[in-house]
């Protein structure tokens, strides 16, 4: 059962007109928010981010936060498997083909829910390749935009490698990767961009930030230099689904010592110990040192 504008229906009755802004010029925006045992993963830090990427849009947020909880647990409620993805969008809705925005359209929202998958077991232990690409995308890629075609492209360019994610690059910089945002590791220090427009704010990559300081492992939010991270001793790749991954082979040649390192480990182990005592606690707790 999936909903749109309303309505809960199956999904193979799902329809939405040609007209719509969303399928004419990729006018919206999404969200993707993890469910673990039923309950929705940090539920108002990605409302949050769904106002700010309404709000830079200029679509109207057609509900309050209360309303979209209660239409994700129905949604959710209607699925047959406890770990879930729910994926949701908001158009600016029918118009007659214009640039400018219509005056009087109504939101197109759409709602569904597929099971969550996560890394296996041999992606943990052994790492994931990746390639690098320059970052040719727009400038607003803190908008969580359903225009994804530069993403796909450069998305594509790993899957035609045999890879699992293509890691970007702008102007000599790191920003983040086609699907993921990106830490590595250099001398014992992790190292990420901080937030800017050229990066969309990740969820994960908050969790990842506070377990490193309640971990008391040494942490910079700054810009990174392509030779940094061509020189790293480890890059990990973060994002609901792939939650922490080690990248250990970037454009065909190791990363470090071409397995997933030491901080990884680390990391990847408080990640599981939080997603097993927190997100799957049905409660949103802050964490602590």
């Amino acid at each position: 059962m999936v909903f749109l504008n309303g309505q809960f229906l199956p999904l193979e009755e799902a329809r939405v007109p040609v007209l719509d802004r969303g399928f004419i010029f990729g006018d919206g925006v999404y969200e993707l928010v993890p469910v673990y045992s039923r309950v929705a993963f940090r539920l108002e830090e990605h409302l949050a981010r769904l106002e700010r990427s309404l709000h830079e849009t200029r679509i109207r947020n057609p509900y309050s936060r209360p309303q979209w909880s209660d239409i994700l647990y129905r949604v959710v409620d209607a699925q047959p498997f406890e770990d879930q993805g729910v994926y949701f969008q908001i158009t600016r809705g029918v118009a007659r083909r214009d640039h400018s925005f219509p005056k009087d359209a109504q939101p197109t929202v759409f709602m569904m829910s597929n099971p969550l998958v996560t890394p296996p077991v041999e992606a943990v232990q052994n790492g994931v390749a990746a390639v690098s690409a320059q970052d040719y995308r727009w400038l607003r890629c803190d908008i969580k935009s359903i225009s994804l075609i530069g993403n796909c492209l450069l998305r594509q360019l790993s899957s035609e490698a045999g890879a699992a994610e293509t890691i970007l690059l702008r102007d000599g910089k790191l920003t983040e990767a086609s699907a993921s945002n990106v830490f590595l590791v250099k001398q014992g220090v992790i190292l990420s961009p901080p937030k800017t427009n050229l990066i969309l704010p990740g969820i994960t990559y908050d969790v990842v930030l506070e377990l490193a300081r309640a971990g008391g492992m040494p942490l910079e939010l700054r810009e990174v230099a392509e030779a940094e991270l061509r020189g790293a001793d480890e890059i990990w790749l973060t994002s609901s689904s792939k939650e922490v991954i080690a990248v250990v082979s970037l454009d065909s040649r190791p990363v470090g010592a071409g397995r997933p390192g030491p901080l990884f480990a680390r990391m990847h182990a408080l990640y599981q110990d939080f997603k097993q005592k927190v997100m799957r606690a049905g409660k949103r707790e802050a964490i602590s040192a």
